[in-house]
């Protein structure tokens, strides 16, 4: 008696399921030009549109008008840093198997910002480009050693040992970090406005040099989902439709781990949208990485561009930094996840 096999998706199913993620994919790309606007328009001071259009042409004859030109770089690399966390994220999380994934959690960033600080206070590195290298060297040195640890002992890399694992590794190197900083008086201010996380005094100067690595680690990420799809049925099925599982994980690593190295040598550390990105955009698009990662990275630039919108209003006149308004979202939705996943095995 053979056993009965469950019918696949109706053809009427599948364009129902293509149109809702066309709708989706219209709103986010409104809610993205929606944010930019106010991310622009709001803070403290805010312009009205004659001075944005007139500030995005390159105006600077009044107040207003310079204002926008200082915002327009500022929104610009808020959506870069923001694409890349949430992009990073999801790939992460495929990668792994891992719901917790997330280059804070994980001591990724930690391992770019400690790689970063060793290379200005011992090195004496004052160019972009080097930090730029050397954050990529740290998050990817800080990855590794992560799932190295966690895959030990029984039951492999779970998410419970991963998650833990990157949190010691954080912490480690967050520790380390400030060893370096504190007999230093003449980076300590600087550097640790920087390990804040934030997109304040965003120019085109800076943000020019991390296109190229940001868009190889765009480019990296983005063809492995097919790969990422394999991969979620485990590797020995991935491997048995044709997929060379350890390749897969590697340049799809490879990927995140620029994307996260490039961002914390610009922005600094910032935290959580790795992690909230991914799960909201499961729930709106489902699994499929062919989609979720495009949508992650457009989702993950809405959320850092508002998140630094928010900190500029709730602290008028001052600001508040944006990896200190991720960390108070991103905080209750790691708790909820945890909660939901039930993860108890060490």
């Amino acid at each position: 008696m053979t056993a009965a096999i469950a019918p696949g998706p109706t053809a009427q199913a599948i364009l129902r399921r293509r149109r809702a993620r066309a709708g989706w994919l219209v709103l986010v790309l409104l809610a993205l030009a929606g944010a930019a606007v106010l991310s622009v328009a709001l803070g403290t001071r805010d312009v009205g549109w004659s001075a944005i259009l007139a500030g995005v042409r390159g105006g600077t004859d009044t107040i207003a008008e310079a204002v926008v030109a200082v915002r327009v770089p500022r929104t610009v690399l808020a959506a870069l840093a923001g694409a890349a966390l949430g992009l990073a994220g999801a790939v992460m999380q495929g990668v792994t198997r891992n719901p917790l994934a997330d280059p804070g959690i994980l001591g990724i960033n930690a391992g770019a910002a400690m790689a970063v600080v060793i290379g200005i206070a011992w090195f004496g590195m004052v160019r972009l480009e080097a930090f730029l290298w050397t954050a990529i060297l740290g998050a990817g040195l800080a990855a590794g050693f992560v799932y190295a640890v966690g895959t030990m002992g029984r039951g492999g890399a779970t998410p419970l040992k991963l998650a833990l694992a990157g949190a010691a590794t954080a912490i480690a190197a967050s520790s380390f970090t400030v060893a370096i900083i504190l007999p230093r008086n003449d980076i300590a201010g600087g550097v640790r406005s920087w390990q804040v996380g934030g997109v304040g005094g965003a120019t085109w100067e800076a943000i020019l040099p991390c296109l190229p690595l940001l868009a190889a680690g765009f480019v990296l990420c983005l063809i492995s989902a097919r790969s990422l799809n394999l991969l979620a049925l485990g590797d020995e099925a991935a491997a048995g439709l044709g997929a060379r599982v350890a390749w897969a994980r590697a340049s799809a690593a490879l990927g995140a781990v620029m994307l996260c190295g490039a961002t914390t040598a610009i922005c600094g550390p910032i935290g959580f949208v790795g992690l909230v990105v991914p799960h909201l955009c499961r729930l709106l698009i489902g699994v499929d990485h062919r989609w979720l990662l495009p949508f992650s990275a457009l989702a993950g630039a809405i959320l850092l561009i508002l998140a630094d919108v928010l900190g500029r209003i709730v602290a008028r006149p001052s600001e508040m930094d944006v990896g200190i308004v991720t960390a108070f979202l991103g905080a209750p939705v790691f708790i909820w996840i945890v909660r939901k996943r039930r993860v108890r095995d060490l």
